[in-house]
């Protein structure tokens, strides 16, 4: 193993002429841990950030916790086990649509047209499997609506990268020809109700009460697998690692955090002689998906990549990176999450009709937003969209609580919307000490 002279692997979101393109395995290939040293080193450094505008996902935590707050105090129901398992399911669909549409954000593209390739996906998905058509078997058409998905980023990633149609452009053009296409597919005023008992389960049933316990078991043994792999890699490069009293104290978050959640959710909240209790089955699924796209973007090259030509393109491609297979990468990988989110949203209310999907898009683009990714492209995590995510459906889940009209739930979107981007602004110009572009 070769090993550079650099002192510390980059972070997510470093310059493009500071990640090399060819050559060995490197420093290089190891995760970023930015500036090491002790706890209180490592404090210092994070307060720097954030006075320097790199707050993250901060705001967003924030929002939740003060919009936790309000709302357990407005609604005797907002804290209930019901509502907290309510909750994580109608996140399910916009997480995972936020975590489809941070992929190409992380380059300084969109993707508008990823609620109704959804929507499409899932019409195929349902007219193939309906028991009155040509009742495939379920697995069979949802593996036909994933390649479809495929099938579109690639479409969206050809003229975006190949032919330098912005994508602006070419999502918005489908996003209304889909409409159509759905139409067509469905049929106007159609609607197909989903039938097969393991696709309703997604959302509508839960784990048993033991396998929420193995779950999070599962997910501290990942995480610290994870990081003494990442721990051994640096040392054996000769790269200094963060301490390992960091480590202990993530994996007790985590612990106490993922304690909490479980344990509510492990109470019965059923009604009658009716018990309900348990982990909902898309909670794993979601978390799984996450900790998988994770991996990608902060432990491979690819993931350093996105981050390097969001950052800079022009930079990337001097590097030698190969910014046009990049980008049709990443249109792909948002598009099949797309049809995954919309199984998610499908899975919930148990049906398809020709509208399917069409006004979820926006609210995906406002999780990414709010959760901290930065629109102008190189900065953000997975993370940071399924927080913001969470943000928004507390606000939608909280004001529907509270009996408020469906008007205040957008204004109220809206708002939060329009602060979060404003916040990344002023983060992304800080350094230049003005807000205002020239």
């Amino acid at each position: 193993m070769s090993v550079t002279s650099t002192p510390e692997t980059p972070e997510p979101g470093t310059p493009a002429a500071q990640l090399p393109g060819t050559g060995s395995v490197t420093t290089d290939d190891l995760i970023g841990s930015g500036v090491e040293g002790s706890i209180g080193d490592q404090a210092r450094a994070y307060l720097a950030r954030v006075r320097n505008g790199e707050m993250g996902a901060l705001p967003a935590i924030a929002g939740f916790v003060v919009l936790a707050v309000l709302f357990s105090v407005l609604s005797p129901y907002f804290l209930t086990e019901r509502n907290f398992a309510n909750l994580l399911t109608q996140a399910a669909t916009l997480v995972m649509l936020g975590m489809a549409l941070t992929f190409v954000i992380l380059l300084g593209e969109i993707d508008l047209s990823a609620g109704v390739t959804s929507g499409v996906t899932m019409a195929l998905f349902v007219v193939l499997s309906d028991p009155g058509g040509l009742h495939l078997n379920w697995i069979v058409a949802l593996l036909v609506a994933l390649i479809a998905g495929i099938l579109i980023g690639t479409f969206i990633g050809f003229f975006v990268s190949r032919v330098g149609i912005p994508s602006f452009v070419v999502t918005l053009g489908l996003f209304l020809g889909f409409q159509g296409l759905q139409l067509v597919i469905i049929g106007d005023g159609g609607l197909y109700r989903i039938q097969e008992p393991a696709v309703l389960a997604i959302q509508n049933s839960n784990m048993p009460v033991w396998m929420g316990w193995v779950t999070l078991a599962v997910i501290l043994a990942v995480s610290f697998a994870t990081s003494m792999v990442d721990r051994r890699r640096r040392s054996r490069a000769g790269v200094p690692n963060r301490t390992v009293a960091l480590l202990w104290i993530r994996l007790a978050v985590i612990a106490v955090i993922g304690g909490i959640v479980v344990l509510l959710l492990s109470q019965n909240r059923g009604t009658g002689f009716l018990a309900v209790t348990g982990v909902p089955i898309v909670v794993p699924i979601t978390l799984f998906i996450l900790w998988l796209g994770t991996f990608v973007l902060d432990r491979t090259r690819f993931g350093r990549w996105i981050y390097a030509i969001g950052g800079n393109a022009e930079a990337a491609r001097r590097a030698g990176i190969k910014v046009i297979a990049i980008r049709w990468a990443a249109f792909i990988i948002c598009s099949t999450l797309a049809v995954v989110s919309g199984l998610f949203s499908a899975s919930k209310v148990g049906s398809v009709d020709a509208a399917f999907g069409r006004d979820i898009v926006l609210s995906g683009v406002a999780a990414a937003v709010v959760g901290g990714v930065s629109l102008f492209g190189g900065r953000g995590r997975l993370m940071h969209a399924a927080i913001g995510a969470l943000v928004i459906s507390v606000i939608t889940n909280g004001l529907g609580l509270l009996n408020l009209p469906g008007g205040v739930n957008f204004l109220v979107t809206g708002g939060v919307l329009i602060l979060a981007a404003t916040v990344d602004a002023i983060s992304r110009v800080r350094s230049g000490g003005s807000l205002f572009r020239r």
